[in-house]
């Protein structure tokens, strides 16, 4: 006896080389059987004619820790919503908070939830201030035990260089962290923006290290000034370093990302960068963040490979997240690839129009079935939260109905 069986979409898994019909079967939160035809009793059964099934979509640069840090968002809903079975949280947490991350947001959370410790201690608790203007927040032996003890949450190392969160300091952070990251055998995942040029940054990254904010466009970027995609780019994928998209507020232009394209340079993983500041205005979820590479010529098998399997590699859970492999959990994604006219927008208010949109249908996490439909409650709960840190963050004050001295 099958908990569920779901019949009559088109399988997309590249780790088992699957692009075509298959229906997948799943019992006690795991994946039971995956053929052409299953035959025997299920419990429920649902026929998704017309739609894509894929393992469960996996984001590794958000923000999620809300309530505690200026970035943070009720991201549960939101995620299981939108076909998103795993996010990883991108240095809010650092080893001095990372245990009320743990607590209170992690394992209550239904969709799993992983994190990159910040090498600052404080993480992200205070956006407008640069959490690596003071060396002093950098503890790499606290950072590696933390990752170490809790190692089924903490994937990596955060480091964020640019001006604005580094100050004077050039490259010595990234150094820490990759100090710490040696301690606790991980990878760092470093933003890149206008900061130390990007050579140097590369010259300190090691295999399996992570470059987020590939298609930014506010200098020190994977483009040189003459347009071409750096040799020192090149060199640093030949030995292992992976290019992640992580679009949110201020980091995804298209400008770049055609270039790029153009000379064959694509990110290895897409992610969204979701947080307070750009839920709802420039990324909305990962499968339209996903459309925008779909819409500049990525084939639709790809978007999936940047979005499952590629990302679970670089978080090391390539052995249990990432593909339907009979006996992993069932984690798995339904969408459907809509035609028509639709507009997408980078985050310097470039606008591009696209013939396809990627619709989550369905999201199944340990066998778990939610739908859109049922979840509308708690998303506008999290837009809520989400718009009080923005007017909170930029002292919108009138728009949480206070005026200062009333």
């Amino acid at each position: 006896m099958y908990d569920l069986i779901l019949s009559g979409a088109t399988v997309i898994d590249p780790v088992q080389g699957i692009n075509g019909m298959r229906e997948v079967a799943i019992a006690q939160g795991k994946i039971a059987a995956i053929e052409s035809r299953i035959e025997g009793p299920a419990r429920q059964r649902l026929d998704l004619s017309g739609r894509i099934l894929t393992p469960g979509w996996i984001d590794i640069h958000a923000h999620i820790y809300p309530g505690a840090t200026t970035w943070g968002i009720q991201a549960d809903a939101l995620c299981l919503a939108t076909g998103v079975t795993t996010i990883v949280d991108a240095g809010s947490v650092g080893w001095a908070n990372f245990i009320g991350f743990h607590d209170h947001v992690a394992a209550r959370s239904r969709t799993r939830m992983l994190a990159f410790v910040h090498i600052s201690g404080i993480g992200l608790t205070y956006g407008p201030l640069g959490e690596m203007e003071d060396l002093r927040y950098a503890d790499p032996e606290c950072t590696a035990f933390v990752i170490h003890h809790w190692s089924e949450v903490c994937v990596g190392v955060k480091v964020r260089q640019g001006a604005a969160q580094i100050g004077p300091n050039g490259v010595e952070p990234l150094r820490l962290a990759v100090k710490a990251a040696e301690f606790a055998q991980v990878p760092v995942m470093v933003h890149i923006g206008a900061g130390p040029p990007l050579p140097q940054i590369l010259d300190l990254m090691r295999g399996g290290d992570i470059i987020t904010h590939c298609y930014q466009g506010h200098g020190g970027g994977i483009l040189g000034e003459d347009g071409k995609v750096l040799d020192q780019v090149h060199q640093a994928r030949d030995r292992g370093v992976v290019f992640d998209l992580g679009h949110g507020g201020g980091s995804f232009r298209y400008s770049v990302a055609k270039e790029a394209l153009a000379q064959g340079f694509a990110s290895d993983a897409i992610s969204t960068d979701w947080h307070a500041h750009s839920l709802d205005s420039t990324v909305f979820s990962l499968p339209e963040t996903a459309s925008k590479l779909l819409n500049l010529g990525i084939p639709l098998e790809e978007i999936v490979r940047q979005t499952t399997s590629s990302p679970a590699a670089a978080i090391g859970r390539s052995a249990d997240l990432g593909s339907l492999q009979v006996g992993r959990v069932a984690d798995l994604a339904a969408f459907v690839v809509r035609e028509g006219e639709f507009s997408f927008m980078d985050v310097h208010g470039q606008c591009e129009q696209g013939r396809h949109r990627i619709d989550p249908v369905l999201t199944v996490r340990e066998g778990r079935v939610y739908w859109p439909d049922d979840l509308h409650a708690e998303l506008a709960e999290a837009r809520v939260k989400a718009r009080q840190i923005r007017a909170l963050t930029g002292k919108d004050f009138a728009a949480l109905g206070w005026k200062p001295g009333t």
